[in-house]
Parts: structure tokens; sequence; C-alpha cells
């Protein structure tokens, strides 16, 4: 059994570091959207339509996602994962820079609208090959015994960056009015995302590409063209991968991003209390994907997988039980931490994607696979959050239930796509 060396920890560390600060600079973007559209087109229109600009804007990320996934993918398969780990950090931390920073369209005109949606497209090409071949980069470099716990830490950091997002949000409400951070103080979130961006390049440096990259690349057995490999060969791999994919959508989107702005309107609480309980939440599904990680290691992956689907629907019909029906905040505050506990399992996504494909097309059968689910699930996941708000007795928990349900067949499927292969 290899014990994990120094070697191992800085690889991981310096990758979970990047990856929260990759997800910090994306998300601030939504975070602070309100605060920041009237400076970006003309005064003459609607605040609605400012707004609806803008989150246009964000959503252009989403749609430039499978884009970034496969082209990254592609060349990570072909010319070794860190250069394309490297470089989405890049892409992703000097568009938020040139953000904080970046004249209004009283200053420049138009140009402010053309240089928002670029930074935009370049961000989603960036966050779309970051996840794949971070997951493929630290699937590669762990020990064979600690792969799960290792994905699960790697991809706490990715909810890291969501939590230190509220937290940036909650430090400013509590330190400048609502005015001066529209006037202003909306900057500093991207000038601190983007300064410490700059600092993980240069740590990014220093991490060595995977042994098994090397091995493959000394034997020249790199795939030509990994993405016709891929749609070829590994079709059910694809359309579970995508499973997996919505579970993960759904878990984040609904318990760390959606709720929180329910809960606030439900439960009638200020803003300050509420992103408190939103970083809560995001914390609790951090160390839920350690402990899922550290379970799959020590014991079968699909089990853990069921026992965590379960214990979700539990957990999650309860919490918005408690939210819709009682409207208790003491139980929702619970069982809202517990839900985002168990939410740790999409760590399996990262997992089960991993060994679903062979070494010479993982990056690329990850990457088309997990940006083209996440970019149907993204979009749907919203609609579905928000049409069944007040509609339901427990609003989209019945939503969440399907997603157990998908999350607990997806582990059945797995162990007969992996007997298969042997």
């Amino acid at each position: 059994m290899k014990t994990i060396t120094k070697k191992d920890t800085k690889t991981l560390a310096l990758s979970a570091l990047g990856g929260t600060l990759e997800f910090y600079d994306f998300i601030i973007f939504a975070l602070f959207t309100p605060y920041f559209t009237h400076h970006f087109f003309p005064k003459e229109l609607d605040e609605s339509i400012k707004l609806l600009n803008t989150y246009g804007a964000f959503a252009a990320g989403y749609l430039a996602r499978p884009l970034g996934g496969v082209i990254m993918a592609h060349f990570g398969d072909k010319f070794g994962r860190k250069n394309m780990f490297l470089l989405s950090i890049i892409l992703m931390v000097i568009p938020t820079f040139i953000f904080a920073i970046m004249p209004t369209y009283e200053q420049i005109g138009y140009f402010a609208i053309a240089i928002l949606l670029a930074i935009r497209l370049v961000q989603g090409v960036a966050i779309g090959g970051e996840l794949p071949g971070a997951w493929a980069f630290i699937y590669e470099h762990s020990p064979d015994n600690k792969k799960a716990l290792f994905l699960g830490v790697l991809t706490s950091g990715v909810c890291g960056g969501i939590t230190l997002g509220a937290l940036s949000a909650l430090l400013l409400q509590l330190n400048f009015t609502e005015d001066e951070i529209k006037d202003y103080a909306y900057r500093i979130p991207f000038l601190i995302g983007g300064i410490f961006g700059l600092i993980s390049i240069y740590l990014r440096r220093f991490l060595q590409e995977t042994p098994i990259f090397k091995q493959l690349q000394a034997e020249k057995q790199l795939s030509d063209f990994p993405i016709k490999s891929v749609i070829k060969d590994y079709k059910m791999e694809i359309i579970l991968s995508m499973f997996l994919t919505i579970v993960l959508t759904a878990c984040v989107l609904v318990f760390l991003i959606m709720m929180p702005n329910f809960m606030k309107g439900i439960l009638n609480i200020n803003p300050a209390l509420n992103t408190s309980l939103q970083i809560i939440a995001s914390v609790s599904m951090m160390i839920g994907l350690v402990v899922c990680g550290a379970l799959a290691d020590r014991f079968k992956a699909s089990l853990v997988c069921k026992i965590f689907a379960i214990l979700l629907v539990f957990t999650s019909t309860m919490y918005f039980y408690s939210l819709y029906v009682l409207k208790d905040f003491t139980l929702t505050c619970i069982f809202y931490f517990a839900s985002a506990f168990f939410g740790g399992i999409v760590n399996f996504t990262s997992l089960f994607m991993c060994r679903l494909y062979k070494a010479s097309i993982r990056y690329t059968g990850i990457g088309f696979s997990y940006n083209l689910a996440y970019a149907i699930a993204g979009f749907l996941t919203p609609i579905i959050v928000v049409q069944s708000h007040g509609k339901f007795d427990i609003g989209s928990g019945y939503y969440i239930i399907f997603i157990c349900l998908i999350a607990f067949l997806n582990s059945v499927f797995f162990d007969k796509i992996m007997k298969n292969k042997k």
C-alpha cells in the first residue's frame, strides 16, 4: 500500500488551490451582477434589460464550456495534462483582472459591452477545461489506494471557490453600503481574485506531468484524434458520464447557488445571515466530498454511492419540508447543512468517469461528456427549480429525489460497465 508522499501532497494542494481560485473567479461574476450592471450599458436602457443583458453575458460563459472542454481536452490528451491545466487558469485569471480595472460604458461606450462578453466567453472556455483536466491530472498522480480521497479534496476546492465568493459578498455587505458596492466596491473581489490567481499561475508552473501520460508518450500510445475514439468506442460510458454530471450540476446549483435565495424570502432572513448559511452549506459539502472519498477508497465505491443517495433522499426531503411546509428556521438549517454534506455524492462524478475511460483518451472522454451534460443540466435545473418554487408542497424537493434516484442507478450501471470491461 503506497503512502502519501510530500510530492503527492504538494501536487494535490496546488491543484485544489488553483481550482478554488478559478471557480471563485467564475462565480463572483454571478454574485455581483446586480451591483455592476448599470456601469456597462447605456443609461437610457431599462434596468431589467441591463440585468438581462449582463446575465446573458454570464450565460455565454456556459455556452462556451463544451467548446473549451473538447478543445482543451483534445490537446491535453495529445500534449500533456499539465500544459492545459496551466492554460485553463491563465484564461480564467487574466479576464478577471481585466474586469477589475476595465473602463465603464460612459468611458469607452460599446467597447465595454464587447469586452464584457469576451471576458465571459474566455472564462467559459477555461472552466470547460479546468475541472476535467484537474480530475484526470489528480487521478493519474494519486496513489491507487487514495484516488477517491484525492478527487474529493480536489473537488472540495471547487466548492471552496463558491465559499470564497459568498464570503467576499458577505464582507462587502458588512463593510460597505449598497451604494458604495454599486459605485466602486464591486471591483474589489475581482481585483483580489486576479491577484491571487496570478500567484496560482506561478505556483502551477512547478507541477509535474503525470507519470501515466509520460509513459503513454514514451511508448507512443497517444491517440491521434481522441474525440473520434471516444465517440466511436465509449458510447455507454458517455451516457453514464452525462448522468453522473447531471447529479453534480443539480446538487451544486440547487443547494449552493439557488436555494439560499429562496430561503431568504421564505424565512424572511437578512442578506448577511443568508450568505452565512450559504457559506456553512458550502463547507458542509466540502467535508462531505472528503468523507465520501475516504469511504470510497476503503469500501466498494458503488456501495458508498448508493448509501449517500439514500441518505440524501431523507435529508433533502426533510429540508424542503421544513422550509416550505413548517417554515421552521432551526430545522431548515439542520437539514440544509445535512443535505449539503450528503451532496458530497458528487465526488462519484469524477471517480467513476476517471475509471470509465482509458488513459490515452481520459481527458477528452471526461471533458466531452461532462461539459455537454453540464450545458444541458445547467440550463434546465434553474428552470425546474424556479417553476417548482411555491407550486408543490416541497418545491424542487421532488427534483432532488429524482436526482438521488439517478445517482443510485448510476452506481448500478457503473458496476455493469466495469464488469464488461474485464
